[in-house]
């Protein structure tokens, strides 16, 4: 069955080193859609991708920085790119190679769909 996101998400997930595209609400980290490879653990990554944009939202917001356009989390095995929009996120989990520059681009560009 297909989704309104189907097709950004397959956009995503073709760019080198991208194991992973997921659509998350950020108010309760519920998985909304998902393409993922074999042990990509999709709601384990909602839920702290969710966590962490809000508290990024909430402590920007408290700082008087404005809207939070991007989230990043590094880790020795790969990253979580997180971009929102209204009370959805987008989030690639990528490894450890994966061109930052490029899939930030794709990630804010892609975050014209989320309504």
């Amino acid at each position: 069955m297909s989704t309104p996101f189907d097709d950004v998400l397959e956009g995503l997930v073709r760019q080198r080193g991208v194991r992973g595209g997921l659509i998350v609400s950020e108010r309760d980290g519920i998985l909304v859609d998902a393409h993922v490879q074999i042990g990509v653990r999709g709601p384990v990554i909602a839920a702290l991708a969710a966590s962490m944009y809000r508290k990024a939202r909430l402590s920007a917001g408290a700082a008087g920085l404005g809207d939070v356009v991007y989230v990043e989390l590094v880790a020795a095995r790969g990253r979580l790119c997180m971009a929102g929009r209204e009370d959805l996120l987008i989030v690639l989990v990528t490894d450890a190679r994966a061109s930052v520059a490029l899939l930030r681009a794709a990630v804010l560009r892609a975050t014209e769909v989320l309504q």
